[in-house]
């Protein structure tokens, strides 16, 4: 699998230092994704939680240093086995949602980080809290239900637009002081990083195109 680690190093020489490089391995299998864990990567993103568990239970347990993020659509149902499994959720986006992950982490003595997923597009296709109930879901979120929101999450919407986009949530995250920041894909992670995204997801950029 020396075409993965490839193409992870020419990702790796562009970003650097300046951000954590989420390999997206949604709907690879483990036989793919495996060569960058044995090279020591540590943050991997899935988007359906019981793909998730079938990649990812027996790794995680032989080796808890294994970072995985849900960077997916969370259902209200698959709450419990979220926080169960997975060390970061950028997809948090509504109050029902929060609610049950704040109990779940009670129930399973558990703490994981959080980032809130903001529609910047007001797209109706999109999920995400709207740019002007970011500030009162941020606070219900961390002072109601002491969830560990470190920063906030955007898809752009496809406007060529993107640097516009991602400056205006940097400003966002910065006004709540948040340090961290989940924005940046294949198509876009350059000018993410540019406006100082400290989380990008790269997936085709990595493991080559899906089926």
């Amino acid at each position: 699998m020396s075409f993965v680690i490839n193409n992870f190093n020419k990702v790796k020489a562009v970003v650097g230092n300046n951000a954590n490089i989420i390999a997206v391995s949604k709907s690879f299998e483990y036989r793919h994704i495996e060569p960058l864990v044995i090279a020591g990567h540590k943050h991997f993103g899935e988007n359906k939680v019981q793909e998730a568990k079938l990649k990812w239970l027996s790794v995680k347990n032989k080796m808890p240093n294994i970072n995985l993020h849900m960077i997916g659509k969370l259902q209200s149902n698959k709450a419990k086995e979220a926080v169960e499994l997975f060390d970061y959720i950028h997809s948090l986006d509504n109050l029902k949602l929060a609610n049950l992950l704040s109990k779940f982490e009670t129930v399973l003595s558990k703490k994981r980080k959080y980032f809130i997923q903001v529609n910047l597009g007001r797209e109706t296709q999109k999920n995400g809290i709207l740019i002007e109930n970011v500030n009162s879901f941020y606070k219900q979120c961390s002072e109601e239900l002491k969830l560990n929101v470190i920063g906030l999450m955007t898809i752009p919407p496809n406007d060529n637009n993107s640097s516009q986009h991602f400056r205006n949530l940097l400003k966002l995250n910065e006004s709540l002081g948040l340090r961290e920041l989940s924005m940046g894909m294949t198509a876009d992670y350059f000018e993410a990083l540019k406006n100082k995204s400290t989380f990008i997801r790269i997936g085709s950029a990595i493991f080559g195109s899906r089926n």
